[in-house]
């Protein structure tokens, strides 16, 4: 079984939960991993020790902007006060 998730990384939240969020692409809903190997097993009720293969492989990595590129640069500006009444 081959599925496809967005994981989003970021060390920097404010909340422990939100630094690694797995989420699936098209409902946005985070996924149940244990629903997932159950579903895989397929079986009748019973306790089974099972073995679990992931194999993360990166597919697209969207670039997330730095603040520095956010800022707009302005050059400093002396404004005089007869600049400051003639604004007035």
């Amino acid at each position: 079984m081959i599925k496809h998730y967005i994981l989003n990384l970021n060390p920097t939240a404010k909340h422990e939960w939100d630094r690694c969020i797995l989420r699936d692409p098209l409902t946005a809903k985070r996924p149940d991993i244990a629903k997932l190997i159950s579903e895989a097993v397929a079986a009748d009720t019973g306790s089974y020790l099972v073995s679990v293969n992931i194999e993360v492989q990166v597919l697209e990595q969207a670039a997330v902007p730095q603040a520095e590129q956010l800022s707009l640069s302005f050059p400093d500006v002396a404004i005089s006060s007869s600049q400051l009444r003639e604004v007035a």
